[in-house]
């Protein structure tokens, strides 16, 4: 019994002595090309597995001890990991991480708006057309009804008008995803690669409708708690699509 009691007061000790080592330390995170500061960054302590994120204004606070490993991580840029020797504050900065398709030009991921905004430019037409428009109009003779606004309900171009834009817009909220639901971030996440990497984003995309509510921090919990689902049935793979089947129900037997 007091050996017992004896090895539960070690444990206390170690515990107590353990807590007192540790420390909150606060941060921020810049841009080390244009020194604006970095918000929904990823800081972990290695030592503790500790998870958190930066707020908007680059700054953060996590507890630590002498001797830990912190790392930094942030979609589009170089990761760093540093060790902790008791500073007052951690100043970080992450370098852009650009990739270069030759040594004289590098592109960059168009945003889905952008991309939109383009459309609408070269399909103009298309989408005055499509624009609802007032059917009664006020003029100094009186009230009445818009030649041209009836026109564009009733008319076939109009009505092409509409199931293209619609069409665009179905587009616009699957680039919204794509430009979210990245392999870059899915690979960061969860070091995927290859056929996997294609298997897992195939059968866990999320919906617009979730991409467009989410938040960074709720998108990488969703994607880390799929990819748990994954490593326990790591053969599953997506359904084929079934093909088209028209049936003749005119046909005579």
């Amino acid at each position: 019994m007091k050996n017992l009691i004896a090895l539960l007061f070690l444990i206390l000790v170690s515990l107590s002595s353990n807590l007192y080592a540790q420390t909150s330390v606060s941060g921020i995170v810049y841009d080390r090309e244009s020194k604006q500061r970095l918000g929904e960054v990823q800081i972990k302590n290695l030592s503790t597995n500790v998870l958190l994120f930066n707020d908007s204004r680059g700054e953060f606070n996590i507890k630590a001890q002498a001797g830990d490993r912190i790392s930094i991580r942030k979609l589009g840029y170089v990761g760093d990991t540093l060790t902790f020797t008791n500073q007052q504050a951690l100043i970080i900065n992450l370098t852009p991480a650009v990739k270069r398709i030759d040594p004289v030009q590098v592109y960059g991921r168009r945003s889905p708006d952008d991309v939109l905004k383009e459309i609408k430019r070269d399909y103009k037409k298309a989408f005055d057309l499509a624009q609802p428009k007032d059917y009664f109009t006020v003029g100094p003779t009186g009230a009445g009804v818009s030649i041209d606004a009836l026109y564009s309900l009733v008319s076939r171009e109009a009505k092409n008008a509409r199931r293209f834009t619609q069409h665009i817009e179905r587009i616009h909220e699957e680039n919204i995803v794509d430009f979210y639901f990245s392999p870059d971030l899915v690979r960061s996440l969860t070091d995927l690669e290859g056929e996997q990497l294609q298997v897992y984003m195939r059968l866990f995309r999320p919906s617009y409708e979730f991409i467009s509510k989410a938040n960074h921090y709720q998108l990488v919990q969703y994607i880390k708690s799929k990819y748990e689902v994954f490593k326990l049935h790591p053969n599953l793979r997506p359904l084929r699509e079934l093909p088209d089947i028209k049936l003749d129900v005119n046909q005579k037997k």
